[in-house]
């Protein structure tokens, strides 16, 4: 089965490259030692990816020495820099060089997808992507420090739907082997590299649900623990949560509709919401979609069915709560699980109904951020006892390894829940920005989810 490609260039261009590139690469060495120790020094990344640049213009030179078959590879790096400094055009273009020289090299592939998908050129990502898995299913990134494990994360090409492997997993300490199991046939599982744990990346279960029964194979048979285990899963889908948390004090979940076909009519498509609760204003977003994209707010039948009739493809329709709070801002907290103990992430503060920490003009509001720091240094003391009980309730429910629930509070200290699944975004910010407070406690998460790693791996 194919994986990683592990070609190198001639013995003597390989060590005529090893002996212009050794102190660049010994400072890379003492940078990833300082990371360990500070992963969130900004200061340390900048002059880490400045190395990486440096090591990548010494590259070139072997562009006159290496046989053409390994100019891809020089090429390659080259883009990768781009790509690590976020110069996506840059970046483009030079993948697409490498391609032009070796278009069987599929991480080339995978990495332009990525590029092109940020720049919303999809239909270009999905060839790129497409092109990626069927010439390589495993892909491993060995740990960039000492080795201390090896885990295999289950993903899909189509993407994991928001699970931040690379804020959870280490890459100082951890060898990712990365499996577009979506690809492969059950046969290649016997053949994959050592490892020693499986995470479960398929967050989504609208991209899970087709893999259903491929994924209850794999992890019947599989010998080693397994994170956010797939059956976990598929109880998170948007119109099933209601019913996940029906029972739990203080917990309120508005009625969801999935729609997977169009309604012969309008009056169908009304009859359906009646039954199952929902009334207007109604929200309407396609399946596997995160972060409000293609989120709309319905105020009539009218409307809605104009829109789908438009769209005609499945989608989520859900009753939507007025949650807007005394002051007139809306709130969203965020609070992520790990083996199902809650640690709490952010809180937004908008004036618009749909709420997103980017536009919601936290940092043009001191007292905004005032607001956050209280929440996450005492949860309970900001959201009270009920809600504080019903989200450490909620949290046993989802059973998680890995998950999380958006939510803000009625007046009566209720949670309404947004959403409550694995597709979680945590991310560090800067050490010298206006939200470097955020950092302490997403270290929190880190650490809690190392512990629960070390733990799972001495079962």
């Amino acid at each position: 089965m194919p994986e990683s490609r592990d070609d190198n260039p001639n013995p003597s261009a390989a060590a005529d490259a090893g002996a212009k590139s050794a102190a660049v690469a010994e400072r890379i060495e003492d940078l990833a030692r300082a990371l360990d120790a500070a992963p969130l020094d900004a200061g340390l990344h900048a002059r880490m990816l400045a190395a990486a640049h440096e090591l990548a213009l010494a590259a070139f030179a072997m562009l006159g020495e290496a046989p053409r078959e390994q100019l891809a590879l020089v090429l390659y790096n080259v883009a990768t820099v781009y790509a690590i400094k976020g110069r996506r055009e840059a970046a483009i273009r030079w993948y697409r060089h490498t391609l032009d020289i070796d278009a069987g090299l599929a991480i080339a592939h995978q990495n332009l997808a990525v590029a092109l998908e940020r720049e919303g050129q999809r239909e270009a990502s999905a060839f790129h992507r497409e092109r990626a898995y069927r010439l390589q299913r495993v892909f491993v990134d060995g740990a960039l420090g000492e080795e201390q494990r090896r885990v295999l994360i289950l993903g899909a090409g189509k993407g994991t739907g928001n699970v931040p492997i690379d804020t959870l997993l280490s890459r100082q300490t951890t060898a990712r082997i990365r499996y577009a199991i979506d690809y492969a046939g059950q046969a290649e599982d016997a053949q994959l590299p050592p490892y020693d744990l499986v995470f479960n990346g398929i967050g989504d279960p609208d991209i899970a649900a087709p893999l259903a029964a491929r994924l209850a194979r794999f992890s019947a048979a599989c010998e080693r623990p397994v994170l956010n285990r797939p059956e976990a899963i598929e109880r998170t889908h948007r119109h099933k949560t209601a019913a996940l948390l029906a029972d739990l004090d203080d917990v309120i979940v508005p009625p969801c509709v999935r729609l997977d076909a169009r309604p012969a009519s309008a009056e169908a498509l009304a009859s359906q919401l009646a039954k199952s609760g929902v009334a207007f204003p109604v929200l309407m977003r396609p399946l596997a979609m995160h972060g409000g994209d293609n989120l709309e707010r319905h105020a009539s039948l009218d409307s809605l069915w104009r829109a789908i009739v438009d769209r005609d493809a499945p989608c989520y329709l859900n009753a939507f709560y007025d949650f807007r709070s005394p002051d007139g801002y809306y709130r969203k907290y965020r609070v992520i699980y790990v083996d199902r103990e809650a640690y709490p992430y952010h809180l937004a503060i908008s004036p618009h109904w749909m709420v997103h920490y980017f536009s919601a003009g936290m940092l043009e509001a001191q007292w905004k951020l005032d607001e956050e720091r209280r929440f996450l240094a005492d949860p309970s003391a900001a959201l009270g006892k009920r809600a504080s009980n019903a989200i450490a309730a909620i949290g046993r429910r989802l059973d998680l390894e890995y998950g999380g629930v958006d939510f803000t509070l009625t007046p009566k200290g209720e949670v309404l829940v947004f959403e409550a699944n694995a597709t979680m975004l945590t991310h560090g910010e800067a050490v010298t920005g206006p939200l470097a407070h955020k950092n302490a406690y997403v270290g929190r998460i880190i650490e809690a989810f190392e512990k629960m790693v070390r733990a799972r791996l001495l079962r």
